[in-house]
């Protein structure tokens, strides 16, 4: 089997053509925005699988909501460039351009700030047959996950996932309840008791405040790490492809509703290998201990005996749009907090990696994880609540995908493989194995 590139008719569109040389059949594909069309290939050669563990150069969907340029750092939610997203919007106005696909209108964004604040409760069996039945020092993603699970049963009317007003309905929820079981999963987990949302607050001072409200009547975050907060939801509300966001696709493939679709989406969120990678850049500062110290441990790296977290991409071949974003917020909120006596260390360890050719030439530049960890542990949340902050805004993105597959009308996602088994064999009796 071969495989050229040509171009042909007079608009000089890009194409590939396949020969199977085994019959001599050709077939020419037509390059459509990146892409080529699998149903050729299965045409001319059925039963030959195109052999991509992990999907890394296979695009399993045609996409409307995020916009990934790895080659040149590019990131866009619905065409707007994130830079300008986290200087001038909020992530409410961010959740609703992914979730409808344009910027709402000043009176179309008060309605839709209005529903979220509004759909923040929980009813009280969540916190207290499920919040409240957990071990005591259970880690609060696990409880997390199984809570947006268990939200299923509280809306069965969200099993009529092709009606659009249904559908609506629990993405608000889902939005606006998210930082309510957070953030009670947070309070559960450090013995502390349930704090109830206060409607007068905006989407990230609420949820500061039901994290940390102790005994004061009203809780008002410092307005500098509320907004660093939600800068930070921002960058982290949609990111094209991923992990979890082809768990949720997945699921929602099989026509699950939005409660266990995503509950399976912040499933795949709580394997290290995705949501935990902010955690590993401290544990590895903590560990280098000092400025003295990374030279050294940057020879460690270049000989493979370390590994340097926070650093390059799967997708990013170039910098990082949000690491410039977050490293300046990180500057904000040392202002109000204090710098974290990491940060020196990642500065330093920044600036040598940077000036090394062996990591210049192999394009690792520090991604978004590089710097939030560090933002998040001056703010004062634990190292087991980075991936739950993950998922608190990840979960817009995540509906926006599911209602995408929704009307396209999507098959059931069901990838084929290449066997490498036994082959045929004979049973054999106990009597004479």
């Amino acid at each position: 089997m071969s495989i050229g590139a040509s171009r042909y008719h007079e608009h000089v569109t890009e194409s590939i053509t396949i020969t199977d040389n085994r019959s001599g059949e050709s077939v020419e594909i037509p390059i459509d925005q990146g892409g080529v069309d699998s149903k050729p290939w299965n045409q001319l050669m059925p039963g030959v699988w195109f052999n991509d563990p992990s999907f890394g150069t296979t695009a399993a969907a045609d996409s409307t909501v995020t916009e990934l340029d790895g080659v040149n750092g590019i990131l866009r939610y619905r065409g707007y460039p994130i830079e300008q997203l986290a200087e001038r919007s909020s992530y409410l106005e961010v959740a609703y351009l992914l979730v409808n696909g344009e910027l709402p209108t000043a009176e179309e964004f008060e309605t839709w700030r209005y529903e979220i604040t509004h759909h923040t409760f929980i009813h009280e069996n969540v916190r207290k047959k499920f919040l409240e039945g957990f071990h005591h020092d259970a880690h609060p993603m696990g409880i997390l996950v199984a809570t947006i699970a268990a939200l299923s049963t509280f809306y069965p009317e969200a099993k009529d996932i092709f009606d659009p007003e249904v559908r609506r309905k629990q993405i608000v929820r889902l939005i606006a309840k998210m930082p309510t079981l957070a953030a009670g999963a947070y309070r559960f987990s450090r013995g502390m008791p349930f704090v109830y949302p206060d409607n007068s607050l905006d989407f990230s001072a609420n949820f500061l405040s039901m994290l940390f409200k102790t005994a004061e009547p009203r809780y008002d975050a410092n307005p500098v790490l509320a907004k660093a907060l939600d800068v930070l939801f921002i960058l982290h509300a949609d990111h094209e492809q991923n992990c979890s966001t082809t768990a949720m696709r997945t699921v929602g493939s099989a026509h699950a509703d939005p409660y266990v679709a995503t509950a399976a989406a912040a499933s795949a969120l709580y394997g290290p290998r995705h949501g935990g990678a902010n955690e590993a850049v401290l544990h590895m500062l903590e560990r280098i201990g000092s400025i003295d110290n990374v030279p050294a441990f940057i020879d460690r790296v270049k000989a493979g005996e370390e590994r340097l977290m926070g650093f390059g991409h799967r997708v990013y071949k170039n910098f990082d749009p949000r690491a410039t974003i977050i490293k300046n917020t990180a500057y904000e909120v040392f202002d109000v907090t204090g710098k974290s006596p990491l940060l020196d260390i990642a500065l330093k360890l920044e600036e040598v990696a940077l000036a090394d050719n062996y990591f210049v030439d192999r394009k690792l530049y520090p991604n978004v994880d590089f710097y939030s960890g560090l933002i998040y542990q001056a703010m004062g949340f634990p190292m087991d609540m980075f991936t739950v902050l993950f998922a608190i805004p990840r979960v817009a993105g995540w509906l926006s995908h599911y209602t995408e597959l929704l009307e396209q009308d999507q098959r059931i996602i069901r990838p084929r493989q290449i066997y490498v088994g036994a082959g045929e064999r004979d049973y054999v009796p106990f009597s004479i194995r």
